[in-house]
């Protein structure tokens, strides 16, 4: 992933400091994490890696967790891994979520991959997991769009994947505005609240 960035939520690059590797699958999308790592190299590691496996692929064809096979191989991984991530793309149903809630909540962190950029359920995706009760790391990758970034920080987003051309500054919007579009304290629940409408 050396041609993406990795942004706290501040805007600062901790792609030097971050430590998870993406269990390498035939949907693996670009850009969900700094190394990827095939099943054999990990059960060959010395140490546990910190590794991110795809939710769907843990779900049967209704949507549960699936059993038999895949929880072996996942328990597997469980075993040869420091801590467990998942990643997950922004068009899964946000409700079907609530229905994993017992393994998502358990996580260090969740990356959100969208596979479009018209596609906004990363929104409702993130907001969705927080009011779970989930405290782990939110991340976002894909194909959003830095003038997003201010809104997905305020339903819950921590880190953000960006391309090397999404770093680059633009006449119209720098990586240091993304972050610092909305000052005040909207919440996404009352346009009034956004100070352009202060004293309407």
């Amino acid at each position: 992933m050396a041609n993406h960035h990795i942004l706290d939520s501040h805007g600062v690059d901790i792609s030097h400091k971050d430590s998870w590797h993406a269990l390498t699958t035939d949907t693996l999308p670009d850009g969900i994490a700094s190394i990827d790592l095939t099943l054999l190299e990990l059960l060959h590691k010395q140490e546990k890696p910190d590794v991110l496996v795809p939710l769907a692929d843990l779900l049967d064809g209704s949507g549960a967790l699936a059993s038999g096979l895949v929880k072996e191989v996942y328990e597997l991984i469980v075993q040869h891994s420091s801590r467990i991530g998942l990643w997950v793309t922004a068009d899964t149903d946000a409700n079907a979520l609530k229905e994993l809630s017992e393994l998502l909540i358990k996580k260090a962190l969740i990356v959100i991959h969208v596979p479009k950029f018209a596609d906004g359920r990363n929104f409702s995706f993130a907001q969705t997991l927080r009011q779970m009760g989930y405290q782990g790391e939110i991340r976002v990758a894909g194909a959003f769009g830095r003038d997003q970034i201010a809104y997905l920080l305020r339903v819950g987003v921590d880190s953000f994947v960006l391309s090397e051309h999404d770093m680059q500054p633009d006449s119209k919007f720098s990586i240091d505005q993304a972050f610092t579009a909305l000052a005040s304290s909207y919440d996404g629940r009352n346009a009034a609240d956004l100070p352009m409408f202060a004293g309407a």
